[in-house]
């Protein structure tokens, strides 16, 4: 995969561009969408006011990119449906083995096989049997934002759903429960070292400001329950971000029931010998940029 030193970010509420030169802060600028102008959705429409969104993207992308800049461009979970699949063997030719991919997922869509842009990685399971993580998404809506960030400047040269990028800021010891809200989507996401063993994305009914935190038990607890039946052991410890102002009530609620070590972003090992701009930067609710960082070399 490539890994271009600028990344930007569109997110339900707001825009972000930032450029790294090497693992060192080069700039940043975050700017904020009004209500209803990106609506996330693996089906429908995405950018409701591209006037507005592209303004947004002007003002971070001055200092970042020119027109020809390659960068990684970070979307809402929503447009991305993540699956771990197991295999007993997969070809390493793409061109082999996207149609037995497409084949596995035409049950488990919203949208038609055919319309879809399908990435993979593999992995080792729990007793090293194949798996494959696999990200598919309706292309139609892919070139919604690529195009709008194509209109000003750059070159998106990877797309990737933001709590992906993230997962680099976890921990690659035991096991890792990321909790991650974004407006009204709450991401989950169980590691075991440096395996992702579970993933979802759910649209919640509010943002965690008005968010009950019971509600985000009831989405965390089949998770969890899925990685003990599936690796025979508990989750370790809980990194959650995004949950602004409400966080210690989120923190609290989440260790009375879970009985774990839980913590923001910013504790995890990996990110604690970083530089204090970028560690703001994850406080800010940037994690998947830094994660992005994190992931290769610039």
């Amino acid at each position: 995969m490539p890994h271009p030193p600028v990344v930007v970010e569109i997110a339900a509420n707001r825009v972000a561009a930032v450029r790294w030169d090497g693992n060192r802060l080069d700039t940043v600028d975050v700017e904020p969408l009004a209500v209803g102008a990106i609506m996330p959705s693996p089906i429908e429409t995405n950018i409701t006011q591209p006037e507005a969104v592209g303004t947004a993207l002007q003002v971070v992308l001055r200092r970042a990119a020119t027109r020809e800049t390659p960068l990684a461009l970070l979307i809402p979970d929503p447009v991305v449906r993540v699956f771990i699949l197991p295999f007993d063997s997969l070809p390493r030719r793409a061109d082999d083995a996207l149609p037995l991919l497409r084949w596995r997922l035409k049950k488990s869509v919203p949208f038609d096989m055919d319309e879809t842009v399908v990435s993979w990685m593999r992995q080792s399971g729990r007793e090293g049997n194949l798996e494959v993580v696999t990200a598919v998404a309706r292309q139609r809506i892919i070139r919604e934002y690529e195009q709008i960030v194509e209109n000003i400047a750059g070159n998106p040269s990877v797309v990737l759903s933001s709590t992906l990028a993230t997962l680099p800021l976890l921990e690659e010891r035991g096991a890792t429960l990321l909790v991650r809200m974004n407006g009204k989507t709450m991401t989950t996401a169980i590691t075991h070292e440096s395996t992702l063993c579970v993933y979802r994305a759910t649209d919640m009914a509010a943002e965690a400001g008005q968010l009950d935190p019971q509600a985000t038990l009831d989405e965390i607890f089949p998770a969890i329950a899925y990685y003990q039946d599936s690796w025979e052991s508990a989750i370790d410890r809980v990194r959650i971000t995004g949950f602004g102002s409400r966080e210690t009530v989120f923190s609290d609620a989440f260790e009375q029931e879970l009985k774990v070590p839980i913590a923001r972003l910013t504790d995890a090992e990996s990110a604690r010998g970083l530089d204090s701009k970028i560690r703001d930067l994850i406080d800010q609710e940037l994690d998947a940029p830094v994660g992005w960082m994190m992931n290769g070399e610039a």
